[in-house]
């Protein structure tokens, strides 16, 4: 539904579907369009919503409450660090609290924008509505890095035969994440003067901190469980400790950007797609790719080859400088989202486009890597079920 409104009705508010803008276009789309996106947006919330609930649901089964989940029972001295929740639990926890948080008040906002579609005369406050909507985009944003650092948590301790260890400072700092993750949106709204100065500089100052605390444990925490283990690096490997390199190097000009004078200067620049790309392609994406080569290891016979190593190394190199050129982009003053560019622009814009092809070698060959060691998984299996059905 979403691409269809995309592409065959030419709705193009993407996520930032603020209101009133669905309804009011100035005919760049119609009105099946806005609905198909906004319905097509909200059956994907409500499965992921689903989802969550469900995770929530075990989690609670297993351990009393997610508070209990978040470790909070350890934290208070009722329980012994030793009958912690693992680093996993904790991390889902909080994932389950803030894209829950996230879900509903999207669907809320997108529920009204549907509404106000069919029936303009039906009106929201529009300060309200964009609270709503970056609630739900930055929370729900915001948390991929959360979920991918349970690749981390998990793999690192298989390839040094260490445990994770959970301490208090650890489920404080997660717990500290959980509260900061759901208030700092706000400075998304540094532009918008009506907004209660309060929680402007609430978002300012908590944008400084919410980072830091799981950041900081995690990425020590992974420093630890490497240093002296004679872990045997492979890409898997490479990638998942590559990953706290991107989120820590990602992290600092996010931090820069959240500064009201800085904000007021660069956020419409490309400035923040440069602080975006390091983070999640250097972080969170190289988590993933991470998994998707341990669990190929773990499963079948397939060996990493030149490819897979060129891969690994272009793709450091391509999204180092591709984040890079956004950086110098924006220090430049590069407005974002404009289809032509100054000759004074093109400089940085030709090398991250050169940066880009790279990347996109680099990907295709993980991804040719996990989709072989699909198909050698599937004839194994065939072959599996094959056997058992002569041993009947």
């Amino acid at each position: 539904m979403v691409i269809i409104g995309v592409f065959s009705f030419e709705y193009a508010s993407s996520w930032t579907f603020l209101y009133p803008l669905p309804q009011l276009s100035a005919n760049a789309w119609g009105t099946a369009g806005a609905l198909l996106y906004l319905l097509g947006m909200l059956i994907l919330g409500v499965g992921f919503l689903l989802f969550y609930l469900d995770a929530g649901r075990a989690i609670i089964k297993n351990y009393g409450s997610l508070g209990k989940g978040l470790g909070w029972d350890v934290i208070s001295g009722k329980k012994s660090e030793d009958n912690a929740p693992s680093s996993t639990v904790i991390a889902s926890t909080m994932v389950i609290i803030v894209n829950v948080t996230a879900l509903t008040a999207g669907a809320t906002v997108l529920i009204m924008n549907v509404i106000n579609v069919v029936n303009p005369a039906f009106t929201v406050d529009p300060l309200l509505a964009k609270n709503l909507t970056y609630a739900f985009g930055h929370i729900f944003a915001n948390s991929i890095i959360y979920m991918g650092v349970i690749a981390v948590y998990e793999i690192l301790q298989e390839y040094t035969k260490r445990p994770w260890k959970v301490n208090k400072v650890f489920l404080v700092a997660w717990s500290m994440s959980t509260f900061f993750t759901l208030l700092i949106y706000t400075h998304h709204l540094l532009m918008d003067s009506v907004m209660p100065a309060w929680m402007l500089i609430m978002g300012q100052a908590l944008s400084y901190a919410n980072g830091l605390p799981v950041l900081v444990v995690t990425a020590y925490g992974a420093l630890m469980i490497v240093y002296k283990s004679g872990i045997k690096w492979d890409i898997g490997s490479a990638l998942i400790f590559t990953s706290m390199f991107g989120w820590v190097v990602g992290v600092v000009p996010a931090i820069v950007d959240a500064t009201i004078v800085v904000n007021e200067v660069m956020h419409n620049t490309k400035w923040v797609p440069g602080h975006f790309h390091m983070y999640m392609a250097l972080g969170a994406c190289a988590m993933i790719f991470g998994f998707m080569y341990y669990l190929a290891r773990q499963d079948s016979h397939i060996k990493t080859n030149m490819a897979d190593r060129f891969g690994f190394i272009g793709y450091m190199i391509a999204i180092i400088g591709l984040s890079g050129s956004f950086l110098m982009s924006g220090a430049l003053s590069t407005p974002r989202r404009w289809a032509t560019h100054i000759p004074e622009w093109m400089g940085p814009a030709i090398f991250g486009g050169v940066a880009g092809i790279l990347a996109l070698v680099a990907t295709t060959i993980f991804v040719i890597h996990f989709i072989r060691f699909i198909l050698i998984r599937n004839k194994t299996d065939e072959r599996t079920g094959m056997n058992k059905k002569q041993l009947a």
